[in-house]
C-alpha cells in the first residue's frame, strides 16, 4: 500500500449559503490524499499502474468550479469521482478550505475533512 498527496491546490470558486458568497466568490484550497496499492508502478515504472495525480488535480478543479452551498457537498461529489473513475484508489481523504470566510471575524480559514473506503463487493 502507499499514499500519493496532492497538496495546496488553489481555486477560486463560488460556494456557500449566502448570495454574496455565490456572487463574488472566495480563495480555497484543497489537499487530496489517496491511499492504493504502488508496488505495481513502483515496478514496471509506468503511469497505468499508479494513480495519476493529474487526474486528481483534474478531478478536484472540475468539482470545485460547480457551486454548492456546502463544502461538504462538494467533498463527497470529489471523493464519489475519484472512486468511481479510478478503480486503484481504496482510501481517499480531501480537505477543502474556505480563506478567509465572511463570518464576522479575523478567521485564516474554515476547512471541512472527508474520508471514505472504497466499499468491499460481496
Amino acid at each position: 500500500m502507499g499514499i500519493i498527496k496532492v497538496e495546496n491546490i488553489r481555486v477560486f470558486a463560488h460556494h456557500g449559503c449566502l448570495s454574496e458568497e455565490t456572487k463574488i466568490g472566495s480563495d480555497y484550497r484543497v489537499d487530496l490524499e489517496v491511499k492504493a496499492n504502488l508496488q505495481p508502478s513502483a515496478e514496471s515504472d509506468q503511469l497505468i499502474d499508479t494513480v495519476d495525480y493529474v487526474f486528481l488535480n483534474r478531478v478536484v478543479r472540475e468539482e470545485m468550479f460547480k457551486p454548492k452551498h456546502l463544502l461538504e457537498t462538494v467533498a463527497k461529489r470529489i471523493l464519489s469521482r475519484i472512486f468511481n473513475e479510478d478503480k486503484m484508489v481504496k482510501k481517499a481523504t480531501v480537505c477543502i478550505s474556505k480563506l478567509n470566510p465572511p463570518i464576522g471575524g479575523d478567521v485564516e480559514k474554515v476547512t471541512i475533512k472527508m474520508t471514505e473506503r472504497r466499499k468491499k463487493h460481496l
